[in-house]
């Protein structure tokens, strides 16, 4: 069966380009022209990702990005003015998944939803059993993250990210390495989106008891901290 794609986006035109050439790569699509009947359709439809415009009317993009980030986890694909980087920023912060900057071109689209998608089919199959590291535990085949038995909740992109570091714990992962592991290779992504991704996935695991789950080796890469309970970020590279 194929996915389901949301298209929430004022601009006819825009949405005209963006459901024809997911319909040309095999995808079905839904679409609506507002914040307000966007975030009806997410949970009406129950999409397999939602491609969201910023700039809406009735409700911003950002609002209807942190009212699903408050009862689901689909992915989401933010549509964005050409150089507002503040928004892009600021959606990732609440739960984005990547972004697109208009004008865009159709191929790139199908391939960011193509890559959002695969990604977690992918770590779906990446292993069969719960990865566990200190009080951390990670189930990719579920999606389903506990630290000391409390669920954290985390977004395709941190689940990701999570789980490339978690599958080698010691290892200390160059930045280009996981943009490659969660974008795939020969996508640009800026240091800033990167950041993002690290600072969230850091805030929710230390809100769950687990402050040292990430390391940062300054000018070296990422890698798993000791994960103790109720652990200290404290010398361990507390910004991304």
């Amino acid at each position: 069966m194929s996915s389901t794609i949301l298209i929430v986006d004022d601009d006819a035109d825009i949405r005209d380009v963006v459901r024809i050439a997911l319909g040309q790569a095999g995808f079905q699509t839904e679409d609506a022209g507002d914040g307000a009947a966007g975030l009806a359709a997410t949970q009406r439809i129950k999409p397999d990702l939602v491609v969201l415009d910023i700039g809406l009317p009735e409700m911003d993009g950002l609002e209807v990005c942190r009212r699903i980030r408050a009862t689901s986890e689909v992915p989401i694909l933010f549509l964005t003015a050409q150089g507002d980087e503040v928004d892009r920023i600021i959606g990732l912060e609440m739960g984005a998944d990547d972004y697109l900057a208009k004008p865009f071109s159709p191929r790139e689209l199908v391939a960011r939803v193509k890559a959002i998608l695969r990604r977690g089919g992918t770590v779906a199959a990446a292993a069969d059993s719960v990865l566990r590291h200190g009080v951390l535990e990670v189930d990719p085949a579920r999606h389903l993250c506990r630290v000391s038995g409390e669920v954290v909740t985390l977004t395709a992109r941190e689940m990701d990210l999570l789980v490339k570091l978690i599958t080698r714990p010691d290892q200390v992962h160059p930045r280009p390495d996981l943009v490659d592991a969660i974008y795939g290779t020969n996508v640009h992504v800026s240091d800033r989106t990167m950041d993002s991704h690290l600072r969230n996935l850091r805030a929710k695991l230390g809100a769950a008891g687990c402050a040292d789950a990430i390391e940062t080796m300054h000018g070296i890469g990422i890698r798993m901290g000791p994960c103790s309970a109720g652990g200290s970020d404290a010398g361990c590279g507390a910004s991304a």
